[in-house]
């Protein structure tokens, strides 16, 4: 079978492109990476925009692991599946090594910036969630470090003008020639 992973910063329309992706397939599996991340109870270490300590990175690979051991079990199950989550930098490369199932599509959603902030807005406005809190830096951070340090590898699509059917369409018509890691 296949896997997509679907990475891209904060607010940047990972999880509803994502689902949409896996909407569109016809035997498929969304798996949600940050789940991985909700299930520790007690003595979970976020990362943060600050260098993040030692149990912090630790425990993100950790979560990535599980992910990849996750979604390899749906596809040697018969499924396609559409893994989303915030991989970033090296990890991204670490990511995909730690998948077994091939063919492996990596899409990285690189809206701009600005339209991040926005969408952000939108979704505490919606829904009372906020990636990034007012006056700080973290959208332009991890944008930057999106940009600067995350691998060149897989699809990368600016979807600040895209809706998430066009974003879905281009994804589904461009992952062989240019998703596949």
């Amino acid at each position: 079978m296949t896997i997509f992973v679907v990475t891209g910063i904060q607010a940047a329309g990972k999880s509803t492109v994502a689902q949409a992706l896996a909407d569109r397939l016809p035997k498929s599996v969304h798996v949600r990476g940050d789940a991985f991340r909700r299930m520790v109870v007690n003595g979970r270490v976020e990362m943060g925009p600050a260098e993040p300590p030692a149990e912090a990175i630790r425990q993100l690979r950790l979560r990535y692991a599980l992910a990849a051991q996750v979604a390899d079990g749906y596809a040697d199950a018969g499924f396609t599946v559409v893994l989303q989550d915030i991989v970033l930098g090296e990890h991204l490369t670490e990511m995909v090594d730690a998948l077994r199932t091939r063919p492996c599509y990596v899409v990285v959603l690189a809206p701009s910036a600005e339209v991040v902030a926005q969408r952000d807005a939108a979704r505490q406005a919606a829904r009372g969630k906020i990636a990034y809190q007012p006056g700080d830096t973290g959208i332009a951070g991890l944008d930057a470090y999106l940009r600067e340090e995350t691998p060149k590898i897989g699809l990368w699509l600016d979807t600040s003008e895209l809706t998430v059917e066009e974003t879905v369409d281009e994804i589904l018509a461009r992952a062989e020639a240019e998703a596949v890691v």
